[in-house]
């Protein structure tokens, strides 16, 4: 039997080393850890010149989060939802929202951990939560927000948070959850 042709060998061994290459760089890629929740992103949208509007609405028990991107020009907005244990038993999944307020991300440095929560926060933070469970309204986030890279239609980051919410009717009573993920956001 021939031995195979040198160019040939050579393109397997790159493939080789670039494949475990890939392999690595997304092991380690400083965003996602072993210990992160067991979120899945089903969205994340990142406006340029926009702002982040939040209205309760008391009649129904919801708070309306959404993205503005007329009138006044805004920052870097960042608006995400993760859902929860999806699974087929009732009442055991949950998701949540959090839009982010980031002001200009060209200016946030790489790596770095910005405190999130309210505005008087650097990165000013908003969440809401949709369960079985009885209606719940946002009192406080506290945590960091962690830039990884900035693109031209892209953004990726970490958020490492912890969510505190009250029930609409009954103030004395708390639901906290935590959000330990990547945050992939696209233009």
């Amino acid at each position: 039997m021939r031995p195979p042709p040198l160019a040939a060998t050579l393109t397997r061994r790159a493939l080789a080393l670039s494949l475990l290459a890939v392999s690595a760089l997304g092991a380690c890629d400083g965003v996602s850890h072993s210990s992160d929740t067991t979120g899945i992103q089903t969205l994340a949208r990142w406006e340029w010149h926009g702002r982040l509007v939040v209205t309760p609405d008391a009649h129904v028990t919801v708070v309306h989060m959404h993205i503005d991107t007329g009138g006044r020009a805004g920052g870097d907005v960042v608006l995400a939802r993760y859902e929860f244990n999806p699974s087929s038993a009732l009442g055991a999944q949950y998701a949540l929202t959090l839009g982010l307020e980031l002001g200009h991300a060209r200016d946030l440095r790489p790596y770095a951990r910005y405190p999130i929560g309210a505005a008087s926060a650097p990165i000013p933070a908003y969440a809401t939560v949709v369960c079985l469970c009885r209606p719940l309204r946002e009192d406080s986030i506290r945590g960091t927000f962690q830039l990884a890279t900035r693109g031209l239609r892209q953004l990726t980051g970490r958020i490492d948070a912890t969510l505190f919410f009250t029930e609409w009717n009954d103030p004395a009573r708390h639901a906290v959850y935590s959000l330990h993920q990547r945050l992939d956001a696209v233009k």
